[in-house]
């Protein structure tokens, strides 16, 4: 029997492009997430309308929420958010502040696998704890309530 001949094989043809992942994340997913903390937080409020507005979508303006904003870099796979409120007088506002950032950053990191690169907390206005209770209205049901007991047959 003949000598067998080893064929060189030239591994460049298995040789694939790597495969690209991407993973788009809209702002409203920022706000929505960041609205979600903000509602998780005592003593402040949005700066325009309130709470249960902005989760219902009534406050939203073009382009989102107003008093939140994100700005994401793709290369970096960073994000920064902005956050304007009042906050109820009496309450400690650097207090305050590094409960909302660390809030934010917390959940925003764990839903979206970014890193926040910068939480800026602006305190636009101080109101008192009667306007307050006024502008925070009842509270918010949480997003991830069941809604079972709400529909029931008994009379």
């Amino acid at each position: 029997m003949g000598e067998e001949k080893t064929r060189k094989v030239d591994t460049k043809e298995f040789e694939l492009p790597e495969t690209v992942f991407i993973r788009d994340i809209e702002n409203r997913v920022f706000q929505g997430i960041v609205l979600q903390c903000l509602a998780k937080v005592d003593g402040i409020t949005l700066v325009e309308g309130n709470f249960i507005d902005s989760i219902l979508g009534r406050g939203n303006v073009e382009g989102g929420i107003k008093g939140i904003y994100s700005e994401q870099d793709n290369k970096t796979h960073c994000v920064d958010i902005k956050v304007e409120v009042n906050i109820c007088y009496g309450v400690s506002i650097p207090e305050k502040a590094e409960e909302i950032q660390s809030k934010i950053t917390e959940e925003i990191t764990k839903m979206t696998g970014l890193h926040v690169s910068r939480v800026h907390v602006v305190f636009k206005n101080i109101v008192s704890p009667a306007q307050m209770k006024k502008m925070i209205g009842p509270s918010p049901v949480p997003l991830d309530s069941s809604l079972e007991n709400e529909y029931n047959d008994e009379f």
